[in-house]
């Protein structure tokens, strides 16, 4: 059979997606040491509110006091009035390597009694880092969601949150935040889930494309590989080795089981060693009664009322126990995942039933798996 250059082509591309189906990228499954985004929070004033702000407030009076202060206006706090003002509190993502001119998005709360902050506007206000210096400077129209409104007699309608709204690119980056990472002849890798065959694997894929003695596994968290010093050639160092593919090792074997809902999630190598089990319920039910004897009447002369004696109550009392046909099935050595989740529908149980029987075997030790209750 003579191959043509289609099936040759056909059978590579055929190839190139089985392996990359079962392959992951570094960059999906690790992140860089130091390279992270940074938490930001401020605090400002909504001005231009339309009968929605915080009222006669003190925090909201005595920051209007402030701002105005700063244009050498000087007034007392009475001489101002909130109903068109909020207080509010900012917060911000400063992604990593941002510089300054950049924008970023900002999130606005009231912190007071604002009922909306819908057609507001956010006065110049900084936003603070976990040191305390200024890393941005926010302002701008808040973009709210939400609606409420209220009526004459006090009723009232929310829809969404109008007390919270955003700015899009509504701060501007004033600092940058100084990362190790041109400063260092390697980078480590963080893997999001550790694991130790996963680290190992990833290290010999990149001894293997980069050259031996790259890459050293630290634990099951962290990859160490050398890269190189100068700038501008580690950029595309790491680019390409963010986009290797490697072997993710499975997981281990967990059941997490969540109390709230009922969801129970079984991972695919849960296994159950050879047991027993039997799943019945016992049902009692207590009915009362109480049954009323009127004594004997008397009548005394023709055409004289009837006077009953005292009335005699006899309670009555039925129980039944009612306890249905205990189903069991066994488990064989080695059983799999499909095989543990049929056997337990098939009896009909319920999630409350199979947290239970999931428990006991734990217990047994039949169960070769994390239960983890969240």
């Amino acid at each position: 059979m003579k191959l043509t250059p289609q099936y040759l082509l056909l059978s590579c591309m055929l190839t190139f997606f089985v392996s990359a189906a079962s392959a992951d990228r570094i960059k999906d499954i690790t992140s860089l040491a130091g390279i992270r985004s940074n938490q930001l929070v401020g605090y400002g004033i909504v001005v231009g509110l339309a009968g929605t702000g915080d009222g006669n407030t003190g925090i909201t009076l005595q920051s209007m006091q402030s701002l105005v202060a700063r244009f050498g206006i000087t007034s007392e706090v009475d001489g101002f009035n909130g109903d068109n003002a909020a207080a509010v509190m900012l917060t911000a993502e400063l992604p990593s390597f941002s510089k300054p001119g950049q924008t970023i998005d900002v999130t606005v709360s009231t912190i007071g009694g604002s009922e909306s902050l819908k057609g507001g506007t956010l006065l110049m206000s900084p936003l603070l880092g976990a040191d305390g210096e200024t890393y941005a400077v926010a302002q701008g129209n808040v973009v709210v969601g939400g609606l409420g409104v209220e009526g004459a007699d006090n009723s009232s309608l929310t829809v969404n949150i109008p007390t919270v709204g955003r700015i899009p690119r509504g701060a501007s980056v004033e600092k940058i935040v100084q990362t190790a990472f041109l400063d260092t002849d390697f980078v480590i890798l963080n893997l999001h889930q550790g694991d130790f065959s996963t680290a190992f694997n990833i290290s010999e894929t990149i001894n293997e494309t980069f050259g031996e003695g790259m890459a050293t596994p630290l634990d099951k968290n962290s990859i160490r590989v050398t890269a190189p010093a100068d700038p501008s050639q580690k950029v595309g160092f790491v680019s390409m080795l963010e986009n290797l593919e490697v072997e993710k090792a499975s997981p281990p074997a967990r059941i997490i089981i969540n109390s709230r809902t009922g969801t129970i999630v079984i991972s695919g190598d849960v296994k159950v060693m050879p047991a027993a089990v039997a799943h019945g319920s016992l049902s009692v039910t207590v009915k009362e009664d109480m049954n009323v004897d009127l004594a004997d009447a008397l009548a005394v002369g023709a055409g004289a009322n009837a006077n009953a004696g005292q009335a005699i109550q006899n309670p009555d009392t039925e129980i039944e126990v009612k306890e249905d046909i205990a189903k069991a099935f066994l488990f064989g050595q080695g059983v799999s995942l499909s095989d543990l989740v049929d056997s337990i529908n098939s009896v009909g149980a319920t999630s409350s039933d199979l947290v239970a029987i999931l428990e006991a075997l734990r217990e047994a030790g039949a169960l070769n798996a994390e239960l983890i209750i969240i």
